[in-house]
């Protein structure tokens, strides 16, 4: 076994891989970029070195760095995690060439199954079956747009490099498909720096299932069963599971074959995943998609099922060690299920989010796995993967393991940041998902079911009352100067109402009055209230030192996770920013784009293409900008027909969520051309 190993990567995979080295006795070597100089996973490496500044390019994809710190700090091996240079093959030759060992499989293996069109013809030709589609490599946009029509509508565009999603278009009308070939491109050169693409026929409903293998430098291949990630976004797998509802023991042992004899085809070690799309009528009818000559996101469903660290058995294999077990050794007992966490807003289209993770809750133990990279203090920025963290849960039986899932992510708690915990915890709820019946198109065909769009009448007070809190000290022991305490008391009456205007981003902003009552009491009256809510029993808002904060009104006791002053208020996985909203400036600020329209920034990220100057005369929906932020870009259109009056970036401008990028004069009251 290797003495020090460095991991090349970050997040949470990096405290993934170390957690692993640190129980073999492994030294590890963390990596970090500027913006991660007090991670997490530099804090838990025995040690660490700077590769760079915050962006990817000058770091974490920097080969010369890694080998530089790698040398600085005798390391004998090198572990790619997952992203990144996980599947560069020249990464894994420059690693061997600088006397390392790339904990992963060889260069050759990592190119020809990096090489989606390669893939397919190597797999098919050791009798694996494919996805019809195009062939060969290199197609121009007309011959891919050809080939499109001759499989017929509706055809995937993929990078051929490319992974995760990234670049992936499903083209309907054929009128689309120069624009979706032309966009497809821009993502896969900017992900993967190759913008090769290939199409396939889409199959409409299917079930993405995927094959663990291992395999050591002996000869000896062998499957660890399948995961289910049938539920995405944007191609993007959200929750995934093992083993599968839908495969029977004679099909699992028939893909698992089919993915054994994909990975000797291209003389595989290591850990891989070996990727099938499955129609949902038919599971017999499985054909290849790609091969992951990596660790996957997803393998701690795998290791729960199966009892073995693969991260472990990655070591094993690259120090040289045979697998200590045979195809038939292995048993699936159980079911574990997995959400990704992800800096996203839901509630806005599922923009990339950003901030500091200011209160920190993850769940452990009792058949529940928390992998993260977060602590709290962690900046979340919008350079790198929007993912966070990972929840799994395990169970004798699928619907155990859904439910200690829907419980641990109700406890999740990331304030500061806004994430997908309460949208996935109701996914989970969806009847569909709970009988099984899942296909890649199920999420996006009832999201809209699972979006909580408005605000709980009960954020809003639980923010007043922290303000309330927050306004003077709480009575003392002893007489005290009435008029010290912001209360509300005055003399010969009733307590006066105090007035917080609240605002939620993204929603009409709300007014909450909240008083003191003689008896030690509260009464909250929020917008289009009725009546007032009454706090019985006397019971005050609280706050613990865990940060939850309690309240009761009309008998009913509200529990949130929150910041003393409100700004961020979580529960159940779903999480509010809560800001102040002054009535005046909101005012003033509408009067001062009267007759304009101003267009903002839906993201904290980068600016990455502008179409327009100011001057330029635009048609309602035309493409104006594309903002980029953690590899996902966003299409900023124009609301209506006008003219561009003020443009305030630049391809290459960082923008903040909110930021005006440009304003459009409406049509009819753009300024006419003077003429003489």
């Amino acid at each position: 076994m290797f003495e020090t190993v460095l991991v090349a990567n970050r997040g949470e995979i990096a405290v993934r891989v170390i957690r692993t080295l640190r129980a073999l006795g492994v030294r590890s070597v963390a990596v970090f970029s500027d913006a991660d100089a007090d991670a997490r996973h530099v804090r838990e490496a025995d040690t660490a070195v700077r590769i760079g500044p915050a962006p990817a390019a000058e770091s974490y994809l920097c080969v010369d760095r890694l080998l530089e710190a790698a040398a600085r700090t005798g390391a004998q091996a090198v572990h790619p995690g997952y992203g990144f240079l996980a599947e560069n093959a020249g990464f894994a030759r420059a690693c061997e060439e600088a006397g390392l060992v790339f904990i992963g499989p060889p260069a050759d293996a990592i190119s020809l199954m990096g090489d989606k069109i390669r893939a397919k013809e190597t797999v098919k030709a050791a009798g694996v079956p494919v996805v019809p589609g195009s062939s060969g490599s290199g197609l121009t946009d007309e011959q891919l747009a050809e080939a499109a029509r001759e499989i017929g509508m509706p055809v995937l565009l993929k990078p051929s490099a490319g992974g995760g999603g990234k670049g992936m278009r499903l083209v309907r009308d054929a009128d689309r498909i120069a624009e979706e070939i032309a966009a497809a491109r821009r993502e896969a050169r900017a992900s993967f720096g190759d913008d090769t693409l290939l199409v396939e026929r889409w199959i409409d409903r299917p079930r993405h299932i995927e094959i663990q293998v291992l395999a050591d430098g002996h000869g000896n291949v062998v499957h660890l069963g399948e995961r289910e990630c049938s539920l995405q976004r944007r191609h993007q797998k959200i929750i995934e599971e093992a083993p599968s509802v839908l495969l029977d023991e004679e099909t699992r042992a028939a893909m698992g074959e089919a993915a054994v004899q994909a990975a000797r085809s291209c003389g595989y070690r290591g850990a891989g995943t070996v990727e099938f799309i499955v129609p949902g009528g038919d599971p017999t009818a499985y054909y290849f998609m790609e091969m992951n000559t990596r660790l996957q996101v997803e393998h701690p469903v795998t290791e729960l099922i199966t009892g073995l660290d693969l991260v472990e058995w990655q070591l094993r294999v690259a120090a040289g060690e045979p697998l200590a077990f045979a195809q038939e050794d292995i048993r699936l007992t159980g079911h574990a299920v997995e959400a990704r966490l992800c800096a996203e807003d839901p509630a806005r289209g599922f923009l990339p989010s950003g901030g500091t993770v200011l209160r920190l809750r993850e769940p452990q133990g009792d058949g529940v796995r928390t992998d993260s990279g977060l602590s709290e203090g962690t900046e979340v920025g919008s350079l790198y993967d929007p993912m966070l963290s990972k929840v799994i849960a395990y169970g004798p039986d699928r619907a155990t393991a859904l439910r200690k899932l829907r419980a641990a992510l109700t406890r999740t708690v990331t304030l500061g940041v806004q994430t997908n915990a309460g949208f996935l915890r109701r996914l989970l709820a969806h009847p569909a998902v709970v009988a099984g019946e899942l296909d890649t198109g199920l999420v996006e065909r009832v999201v809209d079911e699972l979006v909580a769009t408005d605000v709980p009448e009960e954020v809003y007070t639980a923010a007043a009352l922290l303000r309330q809190a927050a306004l003077g000290p709480a009575r003392a022991t002893g007489w005290v100067d009435p008029f010290s305490v912001a209360d509300g008391w005055r003399l010969g009456g009733e307590s006066a109402w105090t007035v917080h205007p609240l605002r939620v981003p993204g929603h009409e902003p709300v007014t909450v009055r909240v008083r003191s009552m003689p008896d030690g009491g509260i009464e909250v009256l929020p917008d289009g209230a009725d009546r007032p809510r009454r706090g019985s029993g006397g019971l005050p808002p609280r706050a613990g030192d865990d940060g939850r904060f309690t309240f009761r009104l009309d008998g009913v006791v509200h529990t949130f996770a929150a910041l003393p002053d409100g700004t961020w208020l979580g529960r159940d996985g779903d999480a509010w920013h809560v800001r102040d909203h002054d009535p005046v400036a909101a005012s003033l600020n509408r009067a001062s784009h009267s007759g304009a329209d101003s267009l903002t920034a839906p993201m904290p990220g980068t600016v990455t293409v502008v179409k327009v100057a100011v001057g330029d005369e635009v048609a309602a929906g035309q493409s104006l900008l594309v903002v980029e932020a953690m590899k996902m870009e966003h299409v900023i259109s124009a609301p209506h027909a006008g003219t561009v009056t003020e443009l305030d970036v630049a391809p290459g401008t960082t923008v903040a969520m909110d930021q005006v990028l440009a304003v459009i004069a409406p049509a009819e009251t753009a300024p006419e051309e003077e003429t003489e």
